[in-house]
């Protein structure tokens, strides 16, 4: 639901008073247009906000919530490809969406409008999580206002509901970000029977949707491929801050794309950003300064740290001598093993915006355990891969047998 914040402002006054239902994806398998958690507001004359599909379903997702708010009883149906069927509302891609309707009375102090209330009033940018129950557990939604902070103790709330693992799983996909639905166990249910999976009405689940603040991207290095490397950084959502030692290449008006433009050290900036706690597992750092006195103290910081992602811009013959200067700085093996050098996945990038291209490419590939870096002619199976950050268990929200 989190998708509908920019557009929830001037829909409120056609939600007052009214009766309405939220329709969500909770699954997805295969090639599908839209991710888990991806929502839409149906209102009792039909009107629709956002999309599930592009169009494929919608039509018959708008007939089912009609349905849930006359009878006040949530739907929950599988969407996917049937060509024996043309008729059929169905997904045309191939892949297949587990779509829940949760329908919301007139009443003003229903859980879900409360919660699009509080949605409303925040920025598109702004840190948010939102925790809400899908089938017996349909009457339950908070929204977390600062989910780095979230501890499940203080909401009392959800901490009725949650114990053990589900629990666990819970706090952790609100400080991760993404969608997860998390599986609950209910007086009187198994969370294996079979039975609860098939019928929601019978069985309980909980959905996580977690929208952090924007990860960080440094670069280091105020050079030609610095300038083409930051807008292609923002088009990828990260707050870029450009880090170079020499005043007179950081303040050059080329790298005004910079969120930040910091003239200091390699090393020591980064330490204190760490130092800070403005540095995480979300966060990259790109080297490109391709100089030994900023690079080796620079590397020896960014991979004792537990960073998404560190890469250096360098040719095969600097990458084996920095190596071996970093393992006489007594940088252990496995931790240079994490460091992508030469930067970049082989595009055949020459120019500063071609490398952009390709650094951008690896990081892409980087935080996709599914990425394989083939052209998509070359393969098969599903293109939309989607692997949000995962629970403990391991879980991938986009396959989870909700259904």
């Amino acid at each position: 639901m989190l998708d509908l914040i920019p557009s929830l402002g001037p829909w409120l006054p056609r939600l007052a008073d009214r009766q309405f239902a939220v329709a969500t994806i909770v699954a997805a398998s295969g090639s599908v247009p839209r991710p888990v958690g991806t929502s839409m507001l149906v209102t009792e004359s039909g009107e629709v906000l956002g999309s599930l599909s592009g169009g494929c379903v919608e039509g018959a997702v708008v007939a089912l919530a009609q349905e849930a708010m006359v009878d006040d009883v949530p739907r929950h149906n599988v969407f996917g490809f049937s060509s024996a069927d043309a008729f059929a509302a169905g997904l045309t891609c191939g892949g297949e969406l587990a779509i829940h309707i949760q329908p919301v009375p007139a009443a003003a102090a229903h859980p879900l409008r409360t919660a699009l209330l509080q949605l409303a009033g925040l920025g598109p940018g702004q840190s948010v999580a939102l925790v809400r129950g899908l089938g017996s557990l349909g009457a339950t939604a908070v929204v977390v206002p600062h989910p780095e902070a979230f501890r499940l103790a203080a909401e009392p709330q959800l901490a009725s509901l949650l114990h053990g693992e589900p629990a666990a799983q819970v706090e952790s996909m609100v400080h991760r970000g993404g969608p997860c639905v998390v599986r609950v166990a209910q007086a009187g249910e198994c969370p294996s029977d079979p039975t609860n999976q098939a019928h929601p009405s019978t069985g309980s689940a909980i959905l996580v949707e977690s929208r952090l603040a924007p990860p960080r991207m440094l670069v280091f290095g105020a050079n030609d491929f610095g300038a083409a490397l930051v807008p292609a950084a923002k088009l990828l959502g990260y707050h870029v801050t450009l880090v170079d030692a020499r005043p007179a290449f950081a303040g050059q008006p080329r790298f005004a794309a910079a969120d930040q433009v910091v003239t200091d050290w390699p090393h020591r900036y980064l330490a204190a950003e760490a130092a800070a706690g403005r540095t995480d597992h979300r966060t990259v750092a790109a080297v490109l300064t391709h100089d030994p006195k900023f690079d080796i103290p620079l590397l020896e910081a960014a991979l004792a740290l537990d960073l998404a992602y560190v890469g250096a811009m360098g040719s095969r013959r600097s990458h084996l001598q920095r190596i071996e200067e970093l393992l006489s700085a007594g940088v252990l093996p496995e931790r240079i093993a994490r460091l992508h050098s030469p930067i970049g996945l082989d595009l055949g990038a020459v120019t500063p915006a071609e490398v952009a291209v390709s650094v951008t490419a690896e990081l892409i590939a980087a935080r996709s355990r599914a990425a394989t870096c083939a052209p998509l002619r070359d393969t098969t199976g599903t293109i939309h891969h989607r692997a949000p950050a995962t629970a403990p268990t391991d879980l991938n929200p986009q396959e989870i047998a909700w259904t």
